[in-house]
């Protein structure tokens, strides 16, 4: 090899490490033996690597005894689920057998507990976000924000983030509850952060869509979303998908910052107010239209759909090739990712609007009826 050539090849490897490579999808997937928060993974992916049985049966079911629009969580073989009343339950994820029960104090509306090492994290409608103790449910510090928490907290190294309708995003000290920062957006904060890398994003109820640095809370940029949105974001790499109340579905391109596709049915103008589920180049996500969808993450195209009997507020669940999604008609339905066609279905015989976990061979979902059902 001449020296010229050398040269000129070692100034291209140069030039090429000065640009930035695109960004890679972390293991977005949950694992087997455990759905430790809101949508199973810090990226909101919804799904589990679990497997299931080809058939599923009801196992057991527990009575909280209020409205359960909260997701469960599941983490060292219990399952952890908020009660509308105010009180967070663990529960013995083979038996049913109750382990302890906490009272928060407040009302708990859609915020769904995260687990960690040694805390679970709640938010209430009061404003507070409770830490109790993964042990025996003993109260371990709890933050006040100012407006009612509905947002479910994300734990990503030792920090909890969650987000209030008193229009902050906060970060707090995952031991001490201490806030470490906060950054305010133009409206309440709905939706759950979601995190990748060393940013969380968060889709507002503003109509942006924001990347805040998890170091110290600096904005790194904005994408116009032009749409108010209770959906929280799912990320894959480069981009971020999310269905808003102006009946679109949206993917924005996070290296170029711009809309990326948006979808909208051609006959329904409902609000898309779930969160999406991806897998295998799928999104699927439910509508206030009664509908679920699977659409094509790289193009938007619709690649099937699923009619329910009640709008779909529950954000689905994805394990081995199958969706699993609730429906105010009172019903979990399985579905074949592939195809949308329906595979398995279970009715309550009351309103599901909370998300199923995924985790130990089992599928967990709470209802309005305050019953805990428990598949597998």
């Amino acid at each position: 090899m001449s020296a010229f050539l050398s040269r000129s090849l070692a100034a291209v490897a140069a030039i090429v490490a000065l640009v930035p490579a695109p960004a890679r999808a972390q293991s977005t997937a949950a694992p087997a033996d455990g759905w430790r928060q809101f949508r199973g993974s810090p990226s909101l992916t919804g799904v589990s690597s679990a497997a299931l049985p080809a058939s599923l049966k009801l196992l057991w079911t527990y009575e909280v005894g209020d409205i359960i629009e909260s997701s469960a969580a599941i983490a060292g073989g219990a399952v952890y689920v908020a009660a509308g009343n105010g009180d967070l339950v663990a529960l013995d994820l083979a038996t049913g057998r109750l382990k302890w029960k906490h009272s928060t104090g407040a009302l708990i509306g859609e915020s769904s507990p995260a687990v960690g090492a040694d805390a679970v994290y709640v938010g209430d409608l009061s404003g507070a976000l409770h830490a109790v103790s993964v042990r025996d449910g003993s109260p371990l510090w709890t933050f006040r924000a100012q407006a009612e928490i509905k947002s479910s907290p994300i734990l990503v190294r030792d920090l909890v983030l969650v987000g209030s309708y008193d229009s902050f995003l906060y970060a707090l000290d995952a031991r001490s509850g201490a806030p470490r920062w906060k950054v305010q957006t133009q409206g309440p904060v709905h939706a759950t952060p979601a995190v990748q890398g060393d940013l969380a994003f968060i889709a507002g109820c503003d109509e942006k869509f924001r990347a805040i640095r998890l170091a110290d809370g600096t904005q790194a940029y904005e994408i116009v979303a032009g749409a108010y949105t209770g959906a929280s974001p799912v990320l894959d790499g480069d981009r971020a998908y999310f269905g808003t109340f102006n009946y679109e579905v949206l993917a924005l391109d996070l290296a170029t910052r711009q809309m990326a596709w948006s979808y909208s049915d051609p006959d329904r103008s409902f609000p898309f107010y779930a969160s999406a589920a991806l897998s295998d180049g799928r999104l699927v996500v439910g509508g206030r239209d009664k509908m679920v969808r699977a659409l094509d993450t790289r193009t938007g195209r619709e690649l099937w759909t699923f009619a329910t009997r009640g709008r779909v507020d529950s954000s689905p669940a994805v394990a081995g090739g199958r969706v699993w999604v609730g429906s105010s008609d009172g019903r979990l339905y399985a579905l074949d990712l592939r195809t949308g066609e329906k595979t398995w279905e279970f009715n309550t015989g009351s309103a599901i609007t909370a998300s199923p976990a995924i985790a130990g061979g089992r599928v967990v979902v709470g209802a309005h009826d305050g019953v805990l059902y428990v598949f597998g």
